[in-house]
């Protein structure tokens, strides 16, 4: 069986065995016109009224967007926001790149993720978490800690916030209210948000608002200083836009949530020896941090003591920023990180994917097919596969010539369960 995984922006060719399962969501063909479905739905806003009938022409608009880890087509939605606001002038934008804790965009990736006409015309910042200076203190939130988001976007007059929408495993959706929180939160708010507790909740997971502790904060962040108008769309494997969702931070989010969950939540009767996952190819493959929502997908359907087998190019290494790969170097194994992390006295920001991590290898061994070098991904306490296939045939000798097989060739954009 031939099959194509998600990788880097090539992809990557497998031959597979014939019993392979194969799991992918329906692959919904793009809109046949993106702009015009796009300025539709601003105009026909779900839950408040038309973009343009929202927004002043003196009002200063602040738009938030996602980093360049995620692959929003920002390219064609913030130059139909500013065009729709033509009677705004171009000085009163400002463009909020929602890092989180991430890296800061360089111009030229900018250029990438908004168009040189953007770059050229509207100032755009990132998000600094670490800067108080750039920060706003808005209250304490119920979940114990200050809330703090970028001093442009809370004194702007008018609030857009970007993104798009498929299961997230942690916040059960992504999108919406997330583009805020944590994309333009300070870190002391960003690690009460990821801390051990909300992650290991186990409402805390793929396609779950429901008292899933993650997203209520979040929305009650949002709260606090909500943006005044959603934009968010959903994509198919191509990357391409399959819906649009505007209006109303909560009820048009909720109306998109709805769909992405129609299209992308997959149901298996039981769960495998073996799942292979890409993570989504580029740009949600550019590191290993990345690629745990990858194996976080596979984890929902390999059985105890199986295989995980992840496909992730990872061409910005592990990253070279953040404390990811210095978490790893405080225990020695898996089990030792997390309760190492689950200890109230430990806090270093990145600790939330290296839990995540850890909780998927307790459970199962996770293979790296990438482009890191052998010393980084042992480094992280994986296993090395420098081919698929060949991996596949040494794990036969643990789980037989019969062993059961599943395939997430688009990784975390189908998120398979088993209803246990």
């Amino acid at each position: 069986m031939k099959t194509e995984l998600l990788y880097g922006e090539k992809g990557l060719l497998l031959d597979l065995p014939d019993h392979s399962f194969m799991i992918e969501p329906n692959n919904l063909p793009k809109l046949k016109d993106e702009k015009a479905s796009i300025q539709s739905a601003l105009r026909n806003a779900i839950g408040t009224r038309s973009l343009k009938n929202s927004v002043k022409s003196t009002d200063t608009v602040s738009i938030v967007i996602s980093d360049i880890t995620r692959p929003t087509p920002n390219h064609i939605l913030v130059p139909l926001l500013i065009e729709e606001l033509d009677h705004v002038p171009l000085e009163n934008f400002v463009i909020i790149n929602g890092t989180g804790t991430h890296r800061d965009q360089t111009r030229e990736e900018f250029v990438q993720m908004l168009g040189p006409w953007v770059v050229d015309n509207i100032r755009i910042i990132n998000n600094d978490c670490h800067n108080k200076d750039t920060l706003v203190n808005l209250g304490k939130s119920k979940f114990g800690c200050d809330v703090y988001l970028n001093k442009d976007y809370v004194e702007s007059d008018f609030r857009i916030v970007t993104g798009f929408i498929e299961p997230h495993f942690f916040a059960g959706f992504s999108g919406g209210p997330k583009g805020i929180m944590p994309g333009i939160a300070g870190i002391e708010t960003i690690m009460t948000f990821h801390n051990a507790r909300m992650i290991g909740d186990p409402l805390s997971t793929w396609g779950n608002m429901a008292n899933n502790p993650v997203q209520d904060m979040t929305r009650e962040i949002n709260g606090m200083c909500k943006p005044d108008f959603m934009l968010n769309v959903t994509l198919n494997r191509e990357k391409e836009i399959t819906a649009v969702f505007a209006g109303e931070l909560y009820q048009a989010h909720d109306e998109g949530c709805a769909f992405a969950k129609e299209h992308t939540m997959f149901r298996c009767e039981e769960r495998f020896d073996v799942v292979i996952a890409s993570n989504s190819g580029y740009p949600l493959d550019q590191n290993l941090y990345q690629a745990v929502k990858g194996m976080s997908a596979a984890h929902k359907i390999v059985k105890e003591g199986g295989s995980i087998i992840i496909a992730s190019e990872c061409s910005d290494g592990l990253p070279d920023h953040g404390n990811y790969s210095k978490i790893f170097e405080l225990a020695k194994t898996p089990q030792d990180l997390l309760d190492m992390i689950n200890n109230p006295e430990f806090k270093m920001f990145d600790q939330w994917q290296v839990q995540k991590q850890a909780v998927i290898q307790v459970w199962a061994d996770v293979y790296v097919y990438s482009k890191l070098t052998e010393d980084q991904v042992t480094g992280a306490m994986l296993k090395v596969s420098h081919d698929i296939e060949d991996t596949l045939d040494k794990l036969k000798q643990t789980y037989g010539e019969d062993m059961s097989i599943a395939v997430l060739p688009l990784g975390p954009l189908t998120i398979p369960y088993v209803e246990e």
